[in-house]
């Protein structure tokens, strides 16, 4: 397994066709790997392709890629990089091996983390009708879509709460098992996007993506690995389901 960093050049031409579509950049990510063909589909439980964009300003865009093999990403690079200034040492882009981080991980231990994640529920609106796939809408069921206990059993990690002097519930309510707007535990929201593209086949897609950021302890280091390297969630292929770790620093969330 590999982690790619790629530091997108918002003033070129290509990145703003890259980042203004879902499937243009799935398939500029796809391309890196010549050996997975368009009509290729990730076996069950198998690690997958898996990217995020982090933006943190207009002038801060940065593409995370996770993939089992190593990526060549010189078309990104010429489309949406810097080129004049690439070399063989430096061609614009870094990948680490992922494996040695997943080998260390243990349980018990504690770590920062970033997801883009596309929260989704099926409802059914009328008796009789088959139930629909629809997207969670407010702060309060996009977190608790990502504090299920289920999930996150089966994810491999906890979300930390928040100690006890930190928590800030509003006037007049009480301590739920899940919390309203991450006061009871180390969890925020940073950004959220509706995202609308239209696939080669298929017709309109529209995608809501939450990023969440956060504080979680490892239960479970086989799952969280089969996590960190198979996505969580929906949307994987159009951005989703890339979660990150990076080691805590003080200060709240």
């Amino acid at each position: 397994m590999f982690l790619s960093r790629f530091r997108v050049n918002a003033a070129r031409p290509g990145s703003r066709r890259l980042l203004s579509s879902p499937q243009a950049m799935h398939a500029g990510v796809m391309s890196a790997f010549p050996h997975i063909l368009p009509s290729d589909r990730p076996a069950p439980d198998s690690p997958r392709v898996l990217w995020r964009l982090d933006q943190r300003g207009h002038a801060e865009i940065m593409l995370f890629i996770v993939s089992p093999t190593r990526p060549d990403l010189t078309h990104l690079v010429e489309q949406a990089g810097w080129p004049a200034v690439a070399t063989p040492e430096e061609p614009g882009w870094q990948t680490r091996p992922y494996a040695p981080f997943l080998d260390r991980l243990t349980p018990a231990t504690q770590w920062g983390f970033r997801l883009t994640a596309n929260p989704v529920h099926t409802i059914r609106r009328k008796e009789g009708e088959p139930r629909k796939l629809t997207a969670h809408l407010t702060p309060v069921h996009q977190m608790n879509w990502l504090l299920d206990d289920t999930r996150l059993t089966r994810l491999g990690f906890r979300i930390l709460e928040k100690p006890a002097g930190r928590r800030a519930l509003p006037a007049g309510t009480t301590q739920h098992k899940h919390p309203h707007h991450g006061d009871r535990y180390e969890l925020a929201i940073r950004d959220t996007r509706s995202l609308n593209f239209s696939k080669r086949q298929g017709g309109p897609v529209t995608l809501l993506t939450v990023t969440f950021e956060g504080r979680l302890e490892i239960t479970d280091p086989d799952a969280m690995r089969r996590t960190l390297t198979q996505g969580i969630g929906r949307g994987r292929a159009y951005g989703c389901g890339l979660l990150t770790l990076a080691p805590l620093t003080p200060g709240a969330v």
